[in-house]
Order: structure tokens, then C-alpha cells, then sequence
């Protein structure tokens, strides 16, 4: 038998308040990814916490990219993209590919994927993917990729991010 369960008290917060809408969310732990391309001899990056698995078969994938991102243009363009899931040892990389810097690729180690795609060295799993579509989503589009190839480090721990910050996790339980 369930019991119920007292509403949540009312914190005088409006239903639409993105501000606190964002810090609910913010208190659902995610793994961190940059999502990469290359299209025309550019190279685009961008650290996403939006990336989740949709199918096993076929081998889709999917994350959301802001429109007003300065990447938006060449993921728009482009015809694949990899993930890269980043290991704890990878802070650096998520600052700068969460940052406005225009070159997020300097000083990082990376690896050419399908098409020139960047794949960076360290990372605790790589994704390449063909864009299988795009869809217009509120503020945001969301990519919908085929999995064509992927590879993980069993002996790397994943960077996490809740609350605002980065951590890592301790081990799992059951």
C-alpha cells in the first residue's frame, strides 16, 4: 500500500521561473561530454550535459545545443559529430569548452575520428555519429545521432556535474 505523501511546501516561487526551474534541474546529476565536428575545415566544440543514449537498435544517441550557441552554425552544417565523455582527470578541457574562447581546441590533445572529427585523447568514452536528424525544441535544437563507431576506457573515472559542479564519482553501489 502507498501513503501519501505531503505536497512540497509552496517557497512563493512562480510555475515558470527559469531561474529556479534551472536550479531543480541542476540537482539531477549528469556525466560531462564536448561534443565535437569538423565541416569545411573548421572545428567546433562544445561541453554538453544534455547527451543521453535513445536506442540500442538502431545505436542512437542525442543532445541538445542552445540556438544562440556560437557553435550552433557549424553543428547545423555538419553531416557527423563525436562525443566525448570526459574522465576526472579532464577538468580542464570542460572549462574550456564551456567557455567563449574561440580557439577550445589549443593546448588539448586530439585525435582525428570519421570525417576529421576531433576525438580528444583521455576522454573515458568516445561516440562517432552521423546526424540522423535535428529537431527545433523550444530554446534549444536537438540532435538525434547513429552510433557508427565507439570505444571506452574501462580504468577512468567520469566527470560529473550537479549542483553547478564538477566531481566525480566515489564507486558504484548496488
Amino acid at each position: 500500500m502507498y501513503e501519501a505523501i505531503a505536497p512540497l511546501p509552496d517557497a512563493g516561487v512562480k510555475m515558470f521561473d527559469a531561474r529556479a526551474f534551472r536550479q531543480c534541474l541542476a540537482h539531477y546529476a549528469t556525466g560531462v561530454t564536448v561534443i565535437t565536428t569538423a565541416v569545411d575545415g573548421e572545428r567546433a566544440g562544445i561541453a554538453a550535459n544534455s547527451f543521453s543514449s535513445l536506442s540500442l537498435d538502431p545505436p542512437l544517441v542525442l543532445w541538445s545545443l542552445g540556438r544562440a550557441s556560437r557553435s550552433a552554425s557549424a553543428f547545423r552544417r555538419s553531416t557527423h559529430f563525436a562525443v566525448n565523455v570526459l574522465s576526472h582527470a579532464q577538468l580542464p578541457v570542460a572549462e574550456a569548452f564551456s567557455s567563449r574562447s574561440t580557439d577550445k581546441f589549443a593546448g588539448f590533445q586530439w585525435l582525428p575520428g570519421e570525417g576529421g572529427l576531433p576525438l580528444l585523447a583521455g576522454s573515458v568514452a568516445t561516440l562517432e555519429c552521423k546526424v540522423e536528424r535535428m529537431l527545433e525544441a523550444g530554446d534549444h535544437v536537438l540532435f538525434i545521432g547513429e552510433v557508427l563507431r565507439f570505444r571506452r576506457e574501462d580504468d577512468a573515472s567520469p566527470l560529473i556535474f550537479v549542483q553547478g559542479r564538477y566531481t566525480i564519482a566515489e564507486g558504484a553501489t548496488r
